[in-house]
Formats: structure tokens, sequence, C-alpha cells
């Protein structure tokens, strides 16, 4: 499901990509309850490293920090003694719970490394995706794959879920199994307390 959403929000047909790894396989509850409102999952695709952000809380500086996650995973793609020509396309996809761009009507942004004037790109290996959920219009029955897996995203509530099960759309209907699934285990319900204790504390500070 990971390798079909990642399909969808790279625009690339999910039969072309060979190589998938996750790099960072291992988030346990703990990890969870420390990242609070964000989590990150980083992956080899087809060659290219991608790093796939889920931010749900606005702290005022995402696009910076958005620049420092491409730069620290493209920094680390060399090996010593490399010749540089061999570092890995970088892809940042940031999946945002908040508005981030003026644009009321344009969710998704792409940004590149490009010269001012003519849009000549410096290289193909910088790419930053923006993907802002408040700006998603409702479901429809035209919603393309991607932005099912966005709907999903965004669904707050289970009378959500349904409508996007009743879209009869199979890797839809799966990846709400699976979600139902994981969200009974005790490990998230641990890790949901921890999370909303941190809501409390840092509401509660200086009070």
């Amino acid at each position: 499901m990971l390798k079909r959403l990642v399909s969808e929000l790279l625009g690339i047909e999910y039969e072309s990509i060979g190589q998938f790894n996750i790099t960072n396989p291992d988030i346990t509850p703990e990890e969870l309850g420390k990242k609070f409102c964000r989590l990150d999952i980083n992956m080899r695709v087809n060659g290219q490293v991608v790093d796939l952000e889920i931010q749900v809380a606005d702290d005022g500086q995402y696009p910076d920090r958005a620049l420092f996650y491409w730069a620290r995973e493209f920094s680390t793609g060399l090996d010593e003694g490399e010749d540089y020509s061999l570092l890995p396309r970088t892809i940042i996809i940031s999946i945002l719970g908040f508005t981030q761009f003026p644009n009321p009507e344009k969710f998704h942004s792409e940004f590149q490394a490009l010269e001012v004037t003519t849009h000549e790109p410096l290289t193909d290996k910088m790419s930053l995706h923006f993907y802002e959920l408040k700006k998603m219009p409702p479901l429809d029955k035209s919603d393309s794959g991607r932005d099912l897996w966005l709907k999903l995203f965004r669904a707050d509530t289970e009378e959500e879920l349904t409508k996007i099960e009743e879209m009869g759309v199979q890797i839809m209907s799966d990846a709400i199994g699976a979600f139902r699934h994981v969200a009974a285990s005790k490990e998230l319900r641990e890790a949901e307390r921890i999370v909303c204790s941190h809501v409390w504390l840092n509401g509660n500070q200086g009070r």
C-alpha cells in the first residue's frame, strides 16, 4: 500500500517501480509519542531517495524544515570518495494538515532548483512536494487515485472513512481495513495516550 501511495503522489507508474525499500522500518510507539505530530518514512525508490513527511500542526517554519530534510538526505547520499555525479535524486513529500501557501485552490505544489528568469533547471536531483489537505475539495466520484489517498489522510470520522469505502476502490478499502486493525492495537492506543499527554502538558505550560 505504501508503494502504491508513493507511485500516486509522485505520478509514476506502479509497475515501473522495481526497487522499493523502507530504510527506517522500525517505528516504535515510544518514537510515535516523541514525534508528537509528525511522522517520516524514508525510502529508496528506483535509486531515488524519497522521504515522506506527515505534518499535522503548523509551527510557522515548515518550508525551512522541509529544505533541511532535503539537504540532510542529499548530503548523506554519497559514500566517502565517490563522485558527486553519483548523488541520488532526493525527493521530499510533505503531507500537511494546515495551509502553507496562499493559493486557496492549489493543494499540490512542487519546488525545484531553477534559474529565476529562464526557469532552466540547475539539477534534477532536488524535488520538494507539498500536499495541503485543508485545500482538498469534497470527495467526488471522479477523484483520481492520488486524491483518494489524500482524502483518506484528511478523514477525521468513521463516516468519512465509510464514504471513501463506498467509492468501491479496492486499495482504499484495504488501506482503511489496515488502519482499523492498527488503531485497535494496544501499541497504538499507548502511543495515542503519550501524544495526548504531550498535548495536555504543552497546553498547560506557564499556567
